[in-house]
């Protein structure tokens, strides 16, 4: 089972990163997003990441251009699903959106495909009956700064093929990744269940005014010694997902505290227009954000 054409399907910041990773490792890629706005921002991600490849990264000038005439782009989904062997699907963190989007892909896509959801909190199980291809349905999660944080979760549900599994596990060690099997579905795999813990708390103490969310990045910085804070990994990700994630989990949970943190975060940041990295403002300014300064942790 050789795979050559990739489809993402969703092209903000996490979507960009997988298409370009995918392409660097010489796969054809199509990048699918239902507005052209979305594959104009993409484009523009992969002509930041060609740079960022070859000045940072000491990448060839030779490898970066390859990558970058791998990649092509639509909005026609039709388009981007012909003679497709994986789809990667990074579309927002709504159970709704995605359900439909599996519908609509179900009748559109060849019988080869598989599907696999980057969804950074839910299920496969959750959208598996939407698919129409059980057994070829799994989820394939990636961190932000795929190249740097190189981690691939691969997680199926209990239809999922073992002979798909692990042909995606080969497909995640054959673009760069270190390959983490997940053999019983988990709310948040690995990565979040350890993560998400973490950016909600920062979130409450924000929305209660208990810090100021630079105080409360510089006490994980310091403490952890790590090179970024709650708030620096929310800008990341996106306030967009972590919005999404937070109104979803509080709306499952009834947790009223994470709604109120998902209100403060939409309306102080995401109805201006502020959505963190990509946008270039978030808790933090980019390219160069308080908390990679020199003195920030003075």
């Amino acid at each position: 089972m050789s795979f050559t054409k990739i489809t993402i399907a969703g092209g903000g910041t996490l979507g960009s990163q997988i298409a370009w990773q995918i392409a660097f490792k010489g796969f054809d890629v199509v990048v699918y997003d239902v507005f052209e706005s979305g594959l104009e921002a993409s484009e523009k991600f992969h002509k930041k990441f060609a740079e960022l490849f070859l000045n940072d990264l000491n990448k060839s000038k030779e490898s970066v251009q390859s990558a970058l005439s791998r990649i092509s782009y639509t909005t026609d989904l039709k388009i981007a699903l012909e003679n497709c062997d994986l789809l990667s699907e990074s579309i927002p963190e709504s159970p709704e959106i995605k359900k439909e989007f599996y519908k609509k892909i179900s009748g559109l896509a060849p019988d080869k495909t598989i599907f696999t959801t980057n969804s950074s909190t839910m299920l496969p199980s959750q959208f598996v009956e939407y698919t129409g291809r059980p057994e070829q349905f799994l989820a394939l999660h990636f961190a932000n700064e795929i190249w740097k944080r190189n981690v691939a979760e691969i997680m199926g549900h209990p239809g999922t093929s073992p002979i798909v599994f692990d042909r995606v596990i080969a497909f995640a060690k054959e673009i760069g990744m270190v390959a983490i099997p997940i053999h019983k579905e988990q709310n948040g795999y690995v990565m979040n269940t350890l993560l998400v813990p973490l950016l909600t708390a920062a979130a409450e103490l924000f929305e209660k005014e208990v810090s100021d969310f630079e105080s409360i990045d510089k006490t994980w910085m310091i403490t952890m010694q790590v090179e970024t804070g709650p708030f620096g990994i929310m800008d990341l990700i996106g306030l967009e997902t972590i919005y999404h994630v937070l109104h979803m989990w509080g709306e499952t949970l009834k947790n009223q505290q994470m709604l109120a943190s998902a209100s403060s975060i939409k309306a102080q940041f995401i109805d201006k227009g502020n959505l963190g990295v990509k946008t270039g403002k978030g808790f933090y300014s980019y390219p160069s954000p308080a908390y990679s300064l020199k003195d920030f942790l003075k």
